[in-house]
């Protein structure tokens, strides 16, 4: 093992987490949170990422578009995780910050319950009306029975999938960066290898993909559990409870990010409906190669981001306001770089990259055009996305929950509805980059408020 990660793994032990995160190198600091961070949520991604290749070059175009109406749905899940993840995060990071050991010590307790309260009623409903969620984006035949498998098995874990994804988060919270990547990585190797395993092999098809995701994800959630539970010096499980003083704080932060993944449901749910009625299976079928290399590219924006939030809410509670100033530049710079890598790469060979999950050239070429347009302004999504995490990460739950909401629901339903009458098929493509241009220049507004209120300094 490299020194490298030799000490992304322990140096945090070596060093009180607090004084390292409010006095050191910030340089230094946004590397050594980032950067696991990034290989932890491109891990993640890894998912539905392999998932999709594997379904689409195996099984076949149909499975292809079926997983990725499935996906849409299991956005639930990771609005789950991501409520309680996020929002206990935010709370353990301030806490750490103003020296609160009684906050700290309630943090996990709190996971386990909300996560066992949310997940069973997902998993109940969730299995009953599977058909049925996918019926409302216009599956049908072939396409709505694949899907259906591979929901219903998704959902039937859904409380190992949301503790495992939580309490990873809470891991980041707490700065341990390196391990929630190493465990998130081991979770996605599993992955991997069991859906070349029951895909290929065994031909089990799109529910093959679905047992895969299932088993590596119950893996990732006991190797969490035991960590807390065990092995961690800072953070453990004490009582298992909710905790009055901590649940109300935990949702209306955790809220924004939550609203993220349930308003992406709607988002995509209303994009794919729109697809099919202007452009057939078809358009839903290249919609979701493309969508897979663009959640792909937010990943590492989504890592930074979990970097930046330790960073900022500790240093948040320590009242090192300048500091946290001078992170967010920081970052802003780190994301942007990353952001135009991802985007360089897709505008230089957008049909190399869309023909990873198709062997349909002809539908492919037809559909190039569009792709580039769609992802025309990415890079700004890496300023959105600091901003964003600054709000939660300082318990700024208005603002953060105003992002989410104009950027996922009150713009982009309208704009995806109104431009195909202008547009054509096109207007659903040229949605995604017209709705995060406003929402990128609200989010600069809101900061700079912030900048000049909250974080000022004497």
């Amino acid at each position: 093992m490299s020194k490298v990660v030799l000490f992304f793994y322990y140096g945090g032990f070596m060093k009180d987490k607090r004084e390292h995160l409010i006095s050191d190198n910030m340089l230094k600091l946004m590397l050594e949170l980032s950067i696991p961070g990034i290989i932890g949520m491109l891990v993640i991604s890894l998912y539905n990422f392999v998932d999709a290749i594997f379904v689409g070059r195996y099984v076949g175009e149909t499975a292809l578009g079926a997983i990725s109406l499935a996906y849409t749905f299991t956005l639930v899940n990771n609005g789950i995780a991501t409520l309680i993840g996020i929002g206990s995060a935010s709370v353990l990071s301030r806490a750490v910050g103003r020296k609160d050991r009684n906050t700290i010590d309630s943090i996990m307790g709190n996971v386990f319950v909300l996560t066992l309260i949310f997940s069973s009623i997902v998993t109940l409903v969730g299995i009953i009306f599977a058909s049925n969620l996918l019926s409302l984006v216009g599956a049908e035949g072939e396409m709505l029975s694949l899907g259906t498998k591979y929901l219903r098995i998704v959902y039937a874990a859904s409380i190992f999938v949301n503790f495992g994804q939580a309490a990873n988060m809470v891991m980041r919270g707490e700065g341990k960066m390196g391990l929630a990547m190493l465990l998130m990585g081991i979770s996605a190797v599993l992955n991997i290898i069991l859906d070349a395993l029951f895909v290929i092999v065994f031909k089990w098809g799109i529910e093959g993909a679905a047992i895969a995701t299932v088993i590596s994800q119950i893996v990732l959630a006991i190797c969490n559990f035991l960590y807390f539970a065990i092995f961690s010096k800072d953070v453990r499980f004490h009582k298992i409870r909710l905790e009055k003083s901590i649940v109300g704080e935990t949702i209306s932060v955790g809220v924004s990010a939550m609203m993220m993944q349930v308003f992406s449901l709607i988002q995509q749910a209303v994009m794919y409906s729109t697809l099919k009625r202007y452009g057939g299976e078809n358009q839903v079928i290249l919609m979701g190669a493309f969508f897979r290399y663009m959640m792909l590219s937010f990943i590492p924006l989504w890592g930074i981001s979990q970097g930046f939030q330790p960073f900022a809410g500790t240093n948040f509670g320590a009242k090192k306001f300048d500091r946290v100033k001078k992170g967010t530049f920081l970052f802003y710079a780190f994301g942007l770089l990353l952001a135009f890598i991802f985007w360089i790469t897709f505008m230089l060979s957008p049909q190399k990259i869309l023909g990873l999950f198709m062997n349909n050239d002809s539908l492919i070429a037809s559909g190039r055009v569009n792709a580039i347009l769609s992802f025309s302004i990415f890079p700004l999504s890496a300023i959105m996305i600091i901003n964003l995490t600054l709000c939660q990460s300082m318990g700024k739950a208005k603002p953060a929950g105003l992002l989410v909401v104009a950027r996922q629901l009150v713009l982009y339903v309208p704009f995806v509805l109104l431009l195909p009458l202008i547009f054509g098929i096109r207007g659903v493509w040229l949605t995604s980059p017209i709705v995060d241009t406003f929402v990128t220049l609200i989010s600069i507004a809101i900061v700079a408020k912030i900048f000049a209120k909250d974080l000022k300094t004497r």
